[in-house]
């Protein structure tokens, strides 16, 4: 009996159908170009992508001084790493995966050899050059007073108050370069180093030299401001008290609120506020300058940043910049009153 098969059902291909040879179907035997030239061993639609190397591993975090001093004995043991900051502040290490057991090893050494003392000693003030670049404007100015080949000298950058509210405003510059005799010059001298000694232990004199310098001429501008008589001043005094009110807010901003609690954190202000009286009151003695500088070395020492002055920060290309700044001051000071 034949057997038949429904129309709407779709027949299944048997394996001889499927036997076609090249020569009935010529279409689909000859190969398309991209088969032409694609190797042999190799897929046209894979893609495969280089491994990337394994990110850097952090092996210490820390101030400043401390990751220099790990950083320097990693490079005398020729492991290379690299150094970066944190948003919060704290320098840090970073080194090659394969490098970190090494470099830990080798700090670990470091500080078993040099271990950290239980409490941190009291900074003492030791003998630095830092200062003298700073005092040398006034040291070279008045010995230029002071000789007889600049007799005008004296007379046209003394702090006139009259004369500075009229326009001379580069006196509030050029006053503080002069000074009365060697005994004036030598008590600011000594006090100024004694106090940019201090502020050079928490941050780098550069930084702040010229804006403690533009607050010193500001405080003698409103001290003619204030008298409008007949009133002269000079002295490097002012620029004394300034560098002594930002390194009370300096150290007002670094006590620990948590340890010693609200009262304590104003011990460095009131202290320097003490020593400005002190200091301050005497015989012809510029009772307006030393306050109005000391409120501008306020002012001053909220310019620096709170991690730059508890982490540190290197010697960058700004602090030549600045250092110029500080003596441009004075060359154009003395440029318009000469």
């Amino acid at each position: 009996m034949p057997h038949f098969m429904s129309p709407m059902i779709r027949r299944r291909p048997s394996t001889e159908d499927s036997r076609v040879s090249p020569s009935a179907n010529p279409e689909a035997a000859a190969p398309t170009p991209s088969q032409e030239s694609a190797p042999p061993n190799q897929a046209t639609t894979a893609t495969f992508e280089e491994p990337q190397p394994p990110p850097d591993i952090r092996i210490s975090e820390g101030a400043f001084k401390q990751i220099r001093d790990e950083s320097l004995v990693l490079l005398s043991q020729g492991i290379s790493h690299r150094i970066e900051r944190s948003e919060e502040g704290p320098f840090q290490i970073f080194v090659e995966p394969d490098k970190r057991r090494t470099a830990q090893f080798q700090i670990r050494l470091y500080h078993y050899e040099n271990p950290p003392r239980s409490e941190p000693p009291a900074l003492p003030l030791k003998f630095s050059f830092q200062p003298l670049w700073v005092l040398l404007i006034p040291i070279v100015c008045t010995l230029l007073d002071f000789s007889d080949a600049f007799i005008q000298m004296h007379n046209a950058g003394i702090a006139d108050a009259s004369k500075i509210l009229r326009g001379e405003w580069w006196r509030t510059i050029t006053a503080m370069t002069l000074h009365g005799d060697a005994r004036h010059l030598a008590g600011n001298l000594v006090s100024g180093y004694l106090a940019l000694s201090l502020l050079h232990y928490r941050i780098s004199l550069a930084k702040l030299v010229p804006f403690l310098a533009v607050g010193a001429a500001v405080a003698n501008f409103f001290v003619a401001l204030t008298v409008q008589t007949n009133f002269r001043s000079l002295g490097f005094s002012g620029f004394v008290f300034a560098v002594i009110g930002c390194l009370a807010v300096i150290e007002f901003r670094l006590m620990p609120r948590e340890t010693h609690g609200m009262l304590r954190r104003f011990a460095p202000l009131c202290g320097a506020a003490s020593l400005a009286v002190f200091l301050g009151l005497g015989e012809n003695a510029d009772i307006l300058g030393h306050l109005y500088g000391f409120i501008a070395g306020i002012f001053c020492g909220f310019i620096p940043k709170k991690k730059t002055l508890r982490w540190g920060a290197p010697t960058a290309m700004t602090d030549i910049f600045w250092v110029i700044a500080y003596y441009a001051l004075f060359v154009i000071g003395w440029t318009l009153a000469i």
